[in-house]
């Protein structure tokens, strides 16, 4: 998949402190990718120097091959973006915000404002007046104002921020269906983890201002290895000849024992384990939310820094 955005050691300092410390990561064309922490985190302050409000310390942010501190006009032709809340004039129509600002970017035509209209799913309430709007009438406005001239990245801080559950899940399918349809990369930064869950192919997990880990949301890829649980009728040969297959971050739990393994390397294992006369009760993925998963890496790095 195309990159559609990268970030190469990217550091911001404020008032000599270090808000932000060596950020590097990929977002691709076609995949929702999640930005996680907890307040204070600097996810905002990361996608403010993404979308120009900030300025960078240091490193590179590149934007569809144009790099961000270069030549940002051309950079940020290729970006559509909500930080916080859309900025809408309540008194006139939806439409009318469309038309105002479809006037800051050129060859925006009726077409493609009624297009976003529909994508957005207000057509049968995009004449009223946005002060008539719920709050997930008013996100999907701003959506639609972010997306009048085809950007190739979508940034959206806190979308889904003061939604009921039925708003949630509308800009949840409108982004899966932006990345599908439009082939789209879409970053959501959020502190709402069980949404992220389900939106996101992958998450960025960042916390005082470093990235702490990447993560597939759902099935990893080919090449990355998985948790899995062993139970046997002997724990101590069991990990003795686990042990014996290879390094696989080998941990000793209730009832058995928790690897790390490839997918194709699952069966040699488990014929390792029987032609040594190993008699295997459960062998299983051990599935982890992602709320187990953020809570480990952050309270890790709590911990060590207490330590």
């Amino acid at each position: 998949m195309e990159t559609l955005l990268q970030l190469k050691n990217v550091s911001k300092t404020i008032r000599g402190k270090k808000i932000i410390d060596g950020l590097s990561f990929d977002v691709r064309a076609g995949e929702v990718f999640g930005f996680l922490g907890p307040n204070g985190a600097g996810k905002t302050t990361t996608i403010r120097m993404i979308v120009g409000h900030m300025g960078i310390s240091s490193g590179d942010i590149i934007v569809c091959g144009v790099n961000v501190k270069e030549n940002f006009e051309k950079a940020a032709r290729h970006i559509g973006a909500i930080v916080e809340n859309p900025e809408l004039y309540k008194f006139l129509t939806g439409y009318q915000n469309l038309q105002q600002y479809a006037r800051m970017s050129k060859g925006v035509t009726k077409r493609k404002i009624d297009e976003v209209i529909e994508l957005v799913g207000l057509k049968s309430r995009i004449h009223d007046k946005v002060k008539t709007y719920s709050l997930g009438m008013r996100q999907r406005l701003g959506l639609a104002q972010s997306l009048l001239h085809d950007p190739k990245l979508l940034i959206l801080d806190e979308p889904t921020n003061g939604l009921d559950p039925a708003g949630i899940r509308e800009i949840r399918d409108y982004l899966r269906r932006l990345t599908k349809e439009k082939g789209l990369a879409v970053i959501v930064s959020s502190h709402l983890l069980s949404e992220m869950e389900i939106m996101c192919d992958r998450i960025a997990i960042i916390q005082n201002g470093t990235l702490r880990d990447i993560q597939h949301v759902h099935e990893p890829a080919a090449d990355e290895k998985k948790r899995y649980f062993l139970q046997a009728d002997d724990r101590d040969a069991l990990l003795r000849h686990a042990s014996a297959f290879g390094e696989r971050s080998i941990e000793q739990v209730k009832d058995g024992i928790e690897l790390s393994l490839l997918k194709e390397e699952v069966p040699d294992l488990i014929k390792h384990l029987t032609d040594n006369g190993i008699r295997l009760y459960e062998a299983k993925a051990v599935t982890k939310s992602l709320e187990d998963r953020f809570l480990e890496i952050t309270e890790e790095q709590e911990g060590t820094k207490l330590a």
